[in-house]
């Protein structure tokens, strides 16, 4: 028995080890590309970041002739660290996760044309709260520039609105490479504010957060449409009844109803009526709906990544934002926090582009859509550090996307507290072995 316990403490030791060797390794080497002209680039700023304990900036370089760059630091290789490349006064940032040895800093030339962006879709969810109502809002925002460039202004590249006593929680916008980065508001008064935001070619978003008086528990709502052409969606637990100009009823998906209406004009004050309290808890849908999630996931089902209606309860969900802040601190995942101008964030999941008739025709065939599976994690000690890194990245987003559906499926009702507790300890454990490699 002596030779395979022998055998066991060696192979954990080599696990324990191996870490340890990587942290004392702590090199990552780069390039800086010009996403705009496609050449690499010389002489840029660069700023290496440790994310735990707070951002601080641990080392300086520049960019060599070739674009090309290192940076040597015990962190490296052992945490999450950041690599920021600052170009004409914008910040662009490229995250480097454990076991990551080199990586590719793209910078854009920056653009003050309003013209460069296009808001595609603007989805509002209402959330009751006692004698407050919970308001979430999300716009998904396009930059199909060509060349390709940064949309940003110093005093502001994106505006926004709140109605009439409403109170702003907060603010956050991503990329197109991104999870979603926490932004300091620029008040413009009257309830109006704005955000210094580098909009990179792609997809980005900004999600925002607020509170409102709801005595009675009724309200009319005005949002605001400051920009022309976008879809408006708006979402609500079945317990609460929504009626406003123009919204037609879309039917109901994760366990909330969608109300939709196309093009609204720019300057629009869209008046929507809410009334009605929060879901009351149902632990027998709760559990059966948890145990066909539960199956749907085991079986490697899930939602394929598309612009579905259906997922956007999921990733929109005004508790969001405090679930991201937990999630990335206890697994010391610290998002990039309040950039000095602007941050670019890793990319959320796919915006809305459809709309709420042609949603409904693409629905999965389980009975309740299951959060995305996580991938396995390659353990063959063959495996580059290259394909570890890009295992880790899309579990990560999955195992995300799937906390965000638990989390949302508990606000509205759908599932008891102990299929909570065990459906969250269950992904939770998963995070832990796969951040532990």
């Amino acid at each position: 028995m002596r030779r395979p316990y022998s055998a066991r403490l060696a192979l954990l030791g080599a696990l324990v080890l191996a870490p340890l060797a990587i942290a004392e390794a702590g090199t990552v080497r780069g390039t800086v590309m010009n996403g705009t002209t496609g050449k690499a680039a010389a002489g840029i700023e660069l700023i290496l970041i440790q994310l735990q304990g707070g951002m601080q900036e641990v080392a300086h370089s520049k960019s060599g002739a070739q674009g090309e760059f290192t940076f040597e630091h015990p962190g490296l290789g052992a945490q999450p660290m950041l690599v920021r490349a600052v170009y004409h006064g914008v910040n662009f940032n490229h995250a480097v996760p454990p076991g990551t040895a080199t990586a590719q800093v793209d910078i854009y030339e920056p653009s003050k044309d309003a013209k460069t962006i296009n808001v595609a879709s603007h989805v509002v969810i209402f959330q009751p709260n006692g004698a407050t109502l919970t308001v979430g809002e999300e716009y998904q925002i396009e930059n199909k520039s060509q060349p390709p460039v940064a949309y940003f202004r110093s005093d502001g590249s994106f505006n926004f609105a709140l109605p009439e006593k409403g109170q702003l929680q907060q603010v956050a916008a991503a990329g197109p490479a991104g999870m979603p980065v926490v932004q300091l508001p620029i008040d413009k008064k009257n309830n109006h504010y704005s955000i210094a935001f580098a909009f990179r070619p792609g997809d980005n978003s900004v999600r925002y957060s607020y509170t409102l008086p709801y005595e009675g528990n009724a309200a009319t709502v005005k949002i605001a449409t400051i920009y022309p052409g976008g879809r408006l969606l708006v979402v609500a637990p079945p317990s609460v009844q929504i009626s406003g100009d123009g919204l037609a009823p879309g039917g109901q998906e994760q366990g909330m109803n969608l109300y939709g209406r196309q093009d609204v004009p720019a300057g629009t004050l869209v008046a929507v009526s809410v009334s009605g309290t929060a879901p009351v808890p149902d632990a027998n849908a709760g559990t059966e709906q948890g145990q066909q999630q539960g199956r749907d996931a085991q079986q490697g089902g899930g939602e394929a990544t598309g612009a579905g209606i259906q997922q956007v309860p999921g990733r929109l969900d005004v508790l969001k934002w405090p679930l991201i802040a937990g999630f990335l601190c206890v697994f010391a995942l610290v998002a990039i926090l309040l950039a000095r101008k602007s941050v670019v964030a890793v990319a959320v999941p796919a915006p809305v582009e459809q709309d709420v008739a042609a949603a409904k025709q693409k629905k999965p065939k389980s009975k309740a859509p299951s959060a995305p599976s996580a991938p396995a994690v390659p353990t063959n000690g063959a495996a580059s550090l290259k394909e570890l890194d890009v295992a880790i990245g899309t579990s990560l987003d999955g195992l995300k996307e799937r906390l965000f559906r638990l989390e949302l499926r508990r606000q509205a009702g759908t599932i008891s507290e102990e299929e909570y507790a065990l459906e969250r300890a269950s992904t939770e454990k998963v995070l832990r072995d796969l951040v532990r490699g």
